[in-house]
């Protein structure tokens, strides 16, 4: 364990030790190998006391009370960001074709950074995805998602340390159906080269900037061997161009299987975009679920949004029973992007230990605290 963590601090680039416990600053290395930024541009970077505007989605369901905390941990530590919030629309707008408004997207492009809350779309309603949206129209290409052990909080895993790099915009999730006959319908896997090498070059140079040792391509080119042969002849001819780092392809079934047996197995995986879905989903069960997980995509031009990858929980939806870790943790991959580490670590430092001294936990983590209990202590170790 003592090496694991040491390797984990030598590999750290960005980030500042706050705090005298190896654990936390394993955490902390880790975090701040997730979310430091490779390529920004963003129109309100901070000059002096000016404010960053930054776009914030609450979201649905308990989305509102999580974001809530987010913004009452930022005051408390004196983070220099306005929020330019944007709620989901009670109508479809035909220019998005879903819930979201144009104008909340144009936020997003504008500022070129956010927070976002959870949200749902009605299942088989045949309204199109808010999710989906948000990474077609501003071509949210990866997603980040990183899977750490958290100081404190015992699951079955104690040093899990990897992330996962998702294809974000096409896919099975390219949102192409329809029906052939009557009782047969089609859904169309779309697979490109521009795509694939794409996220390949951001999960190489990913590893690369931060100390990884190996990229793990996920894949089933056995079965699928137009769409995922291509994948994975792009993953190669990208790997080529960094022979420091160890490549490997690995099949998705066997991937879920040597993930539940030895996550530490894997540093980096990159995969399209179902296989992302589910292999990041099963990572975070490795650490104690979605509740405590951050997120974040990366776009084009230097757009992030991060984002609680979680549901929008309506049956404890204004109940003040939420975790907000999901979306305080992405917060601070936010305050990351944007560079303002110093405040991102003081935060995480104080998530970080209001979680181990397990006082205050939500019910989700086995306690019996309320959202606002919670918040409460985490800025009271602010």
């Amino acid at each position: 364990m003592a090496s694991q963590i040491m390797r984990r601090v030598l590999r750290s680039r960005a980030t500042k030790i706050f705090s005298t416990n190896p654990s936390f600053a394993a955490a902390a290395a880790a975090s701040s190998r997730v979310f430091s930024p490779l390529d920004r541009s963003f129109s309100s970077t901070p000059s002096g006391s000016d404010l960053i505007t930054a776009t914030l989605f609450p979201g649905d369901g308990i989305g509102p009370e999580i974001a809530e905390s987010v913004k009452q941990v930022f005051r408390t530590a004196d983070v220099p960001i306005e929020w330019e919030e944007h709620y989901v629309g009670q109508e479809i707008d035909p220019r998005t074709q879903s819930f979201l408004t144009w104008e909340s997207l144009e936020s997003v492009r504008k500022n070129k950074v956010g927070l976002k809350g959870p949200m749902a779309t009605p299942i088989g309603k045949g309204h199109r995805s808010l999710n989906l949206t948000l990474r077609k129209e501003l071509n949210l290409y990866a997603n980040v998602r990183p899977c750490y052990s958290l100081p404190g909080y015992k699951t079955r895993y104690d040093d899990v340390d990897l992330i996962t790099i998702r294809e974000n915009t096409e896919g099975e999730y390219s949102g192409l159906e329809h029906q052939v006959v009557r009782g047969v319908v089609e859904s169309l896997k779309i697979i490109t080269r521009q795509a694939s090498l794409r996220v390949a070059e951001y999960a190489f140079h990913y590893a690369k900037a931060h100390g990884r040792e190996r990229v793990s391509a996920i894949h089933k080119a056995n079965i699928m061997q137009k769409t995922d042969g291509l994948f994975l002849k792009c993953c190669r001819e990208v790997a080529e161009k960094y022979p420091e780092i160890k490549y490997e392809e690995v099949v998705i079934d066997n991937c879920c299987m040597m993930l539940v047996k030895n996550p530490a197995l894997f540093d980096v995986l990159v995969m399209p975009n179902l296989y992302g879905d589910i292999i990041s989903d099963l990572c975070a069960g490795l650490i104690g679920g979605l509740g405590l997980t951050p997120s974040c995509n990366i776009g084009e031009g230097g757009i992030a949004l991060a984002e609680a990858v979680h549901g929008s929980a309506p049956d404890i939806a204004g109940k003040n029973m939420a975790n907000p870790t999901a979306l305080l943790l992405s917060s601070v991959s936010m305050l990351r992007h944007l560079e303002l580490n110093d405040k991102a670590d003081r935060i995480q430092d104080a998530i970080l230990n209001t979680i181990a001294e397990g006082k205050y936990r939500t019910a989700d983590l086995g306690g019996t605290s309320s959202t606002s209990d919670f918040t409460k202590a985490i800025c009271d170790h602010l």
